[in-house]
């Protein structure tokens, strides 16, 4: 959900509501196949508490996401900056994140401040308001909506 909240907090909605589209979308197959083909050695998909789903973790101390792209990099930042957050209310110190992307053989590295974790803290009472609120949020009406999965959903 967090990185929704920073893509389109319509499909934020959607997608809290229990609305999915996302099994039809070429994008997010792409997505999928270049998590199998990626990083195989590592234990991937760590499901805590039922409320992150890490991609894979290193040294207990370091986070791993693979992106397809560095297109939502600001989105996926925010992403494991609020895993970190999560762990860290869990007792986990000392974290870092990297951002992976194999297809661009790129790797970004993210921490956690405290500016951020008062950021995350706000963006959490944002995100409740919106999943709570019986009106879905406006279309946002950017370029990215072409390639959502929810498209036809919000234009058609």
């Amino acid at each position: 959900m967090f990185y929704y909240y920073f893509i389109c907090k319509r499909k934020l909605w959607y997608f809290r509501n229990e609305i999915q589209m996302e099994s039809n979308s070429e994008a997010v197959e792409i997505g999928k196949l270049i998590d199998e083909k990626s990083y195989k050695r590592d234990r991937k998909h760590i499901m805590i508490n039922e409320t992150i789903n890490i991609d894979f973790m290193r040294n207990r101390k370091v986070i791993h996401e693979i992106k397809k792209s560095d297109s939502m990099e600001e989105a996926s930042i925010w992403q494991v900056k609020y895993y970190i957050y999560y762990l860290k209310k869990h007792g986990v110190e000392d974290i870092k994140a990297i951002l992976d992307y194999p297809k661009l053989k790129k790797r970004v590295d993210v921490e956690l401040n405290k500016d951020d974790e008062e950021e995350i803290e706000k963006i959490l009472l944002e995100i409740e308001k919106i999943v709570r609120d019986q009106k879905m949020p406006s279309i946002i009406d950017s370029k990215i909506c072409k390639k959502c999965s929810y498209y036809e959903l919000c234009y058609i």
